[in-house]
């Protein structure tokens, strides 16, 4: 099992920069590849990035793309989404997510963090 536990959120104005982190427990953090999404009030959570198990691949979604960094640090246990050049549109909880494998039993499971608002003023 993986316990997520994200921090960094908070209000910044348009154009400033937050970055977010998401702390694993479980010692299968390093295997799971592990990613991003955002969710506003009435809505879809909708996807923002996904990380590879070794850091190696990443994938952003259009709306992100430029501006938002993902990475992680497998000895530390945790994640990173870096925010630069914020709109008022990101505006939104950040929910961190792990999918991690459940040996022997094939395929993984999605675990998700209790996710942190990020704010951006206009």
């Amino acid at each position: 099992q993986v316990q997520l536990v994200e921090s960094g959120g908070g209000e910044v104005q348009a154009g400033g920069s937050l970055r977010l982190s998401c702390a694993a427990s479980g010692r299968t953090f390093s295997s799971s590849d592990m990613g991003w999404y955002r969710q506003t009030p009435g809505k879809a959570r909708d996807f923002v990035a996904r990380i590879g198990r070794s850091g190696g691949s990443t994938y952003y979604a259009d709306s992100v793309k430029g501006r938002f960094t993902i990475s992680r640090d497998n000895a530390k246990n945790t994640g990173y989404l870096q925010m630069n050049s914020l709109k008022p549109e990101d505006t939104a909880i950040y929910y961190c997510y792990a999918d991690a494998q459940q040996a022997p039993v094939p395929g993984t499971v999605r675990y998700w963090g209790q996710g942190t608002q990020v704010t951006v003023s206009s």
